[in-house]
């Protein structure tokens, strides 16, 4: 097997082939976590810590805004991935030519969108005022250039629905070294602040998006792209609304349930909102096995439902799943062993660096069981199931989540304490987190993802 030629997962050993699929993706994730993270960094020591709360409260916001990208990539890697299983070229070229017009026209929505709502989203939030000016600056900047971030996001789940994970990981290793330096040059140089650290991120994402490209024109012996291609045709661009919408409608109401809690998370001030950021940062890369591992999922199941192999599929499925939990087990283990030192990166404010540590060890034991929600669901979502990974999603991040957090943080007021415990934000997590692992179990176990083929070959 080729580094840069696509991964054919309908053939060999089931998770031999998720793991080597998965290995370059995980690099690749882990570059795109060293974006937010080391903008966190950079303003943390460099402007402080008023600066990196600011970054960190503007992230559910353009969480929300992002949602229109994320369900075109999810029916992106979907859709290609049956194709390319299926060996249907004419197919699979017209739905990449979808992908591509469906994303330039998203872009222009919200650069047009984005920026008109930022500040009064942030009020809504009851955003501090020391900080809001720094939010609204940093989200107008990157709504402004979110182009680059959508083509790479979509032509990235293209790239890995064929089979390749390894030219999205060198794209992204390119433009994450390009981030880094413009962060230190833009904010440590030239004094930009927030701004800075915005300017630097549209610049590097904007490079990755023109890479992968470059890289989708020369793979012609797998498809063509022909300028008649991108005109939208209402069968593709209606697949990839059915099997997208569900992850965007998830992911708009993950972030409408993020913003909610965000409002709470805000009520703790300053120092916990800035904490709350550092947990989050380091919490993004413990999560990328999962991640990883669920994405490697969704194109193992679309190639080989494509292809005709459901069996193939059933042991794929256990097989990665009980992988993924041992790997996300010897990571957690090691933040929870080098954590003080890693939070030490963003700040020297001991007391910060304390709260965040205790919260990121209430967290600690919710990542191994995330790796089942995320593994069987992207199971599902191959095959061509993304309403039941909707639903669950929808149940435990809104119905359990959003009053759980609340509730547990109301109940544990006291006299001396009136905002109550802000650890009962992280406890109600890893209970969401908990819960929706046992009904992603149920449902994968229930099995009418089985029947949701969009394409499959003729055996």
């Amino acid at each position: 097997m080729k580094l840069f030629e696509p991964v054919d997962m309908r053939v060999g050993n089931p998770v031999r082939k998720i793991v080597a699929f998965t290995i370059p993706m995980l690099l690749g994730n882990v570059a795109q976590q060293l974006y937010n993270t080391v903008d966190s960094i950079i303003v943390g020591r460099y402007v402080g810590d008023n600066a990196l709360a600011a970054v960190g409260s503007a992230g559910p916001i353009l969480n929300l805004m992002l949602v229109l990208f994320m369900g075109i990539s999810v029916g992106a890697s979907i859709l290609v991935s049956q194709y390319f299983g299926a060996a249907q070229r004419e197919e699979l070229s017209r739905s990449i030519g979808a992908c591509i017009t469906l994303t330039a026209i998203a872009s222009v929505i919200i650069m047009a969108v984005g920026p008109l709502i930022s500040r009064p989203l942030l009020r809504l939030l009851d955003t501090p005022e020391s900080i809001i000016d720094w939010c609204a600056s940093y989200l107008v900047i990157i709504f402004l250039g979110i182009a680059g971030s959508g083509f790479y996001n979509i032509l990235g789940g293209v790239l890995r629905g064929l089979g390749d994970s390894v030219s999205a990981l060198v794209y992204l290793l390119v433009a994450t070294v390009l981030n880094i330096v413009l962060d230190w040059l833009f904010v440590a140089r030239f004094g930009m602040g927030v701004a800075g650290v915005a300017w630097a991120t549209v610049i590097a994402q904007a490079v990755s998006a023109v890479l992968s490209i470059w890289k989708l024109t020369r793979m012609t012996e797998i498809f063509d792209l022909k300028k008649e291609y991108l005109r939208p045709e209402k069968r593709f661009t209606g697949s990839l609304i059915r099997l997208g919408l569900p992850s965007g409608v998830t992911q708009a109401i993950f972030s409408m349930s993020l913003i909610i809690v965000q409002s709470l998370t805000n009520s703790f001030g300053e120092q916990y909102i800035a904490a709350n950021v550092m947990v989050m940062r380091v919490d993004g890369f413990v999560m990328l096995p999962a991640f990883s591992f669920g994405t490697a999922m969704t194109t193992f199941a679309g190639q080989n439902i494509g292809a005709g192999k459901p069996e193939r599929v059933l042991s794929g499925a256990r097989s990665g799943t009980l992988t993924a939990m041992g790997i996300s087990a010897v990571v957690t283990l090691l933040i929870l062993l080098v954590g003080r030192s890693i939070m030490g990166i963003f700040t020297t404010t001991e007391d910060l660096i304390n709260l965040s540590y205790r919260m990121m060890s209430i967290l600690a034991p919710g990542y191994i069981v995330v790796e089942i929600t995320q593994c069987l669901s992207g199971i599902m979502r191959g095959a061509g199931d993304t309403v039941t990974p909707m639903w669950i999603s929808i149940i435990s991040s809104v119905i359990i989540r959003v009053p759980l957090a609340y509730g547990m943080v109301w109940l544990s007021r006291t006299p001396e304490n009136p905002q109550g415990n802000c650890y009962m934000m992280q406890v109600s997590l890893v209970i969401t987190w908990a819960i929706g692992a046992i009904i992603t179990l149920v449902f994968y176990r229930v099995g009418k993802w089985k029947s949701k083929a969009v394409a499959t070959a003729e055996i």
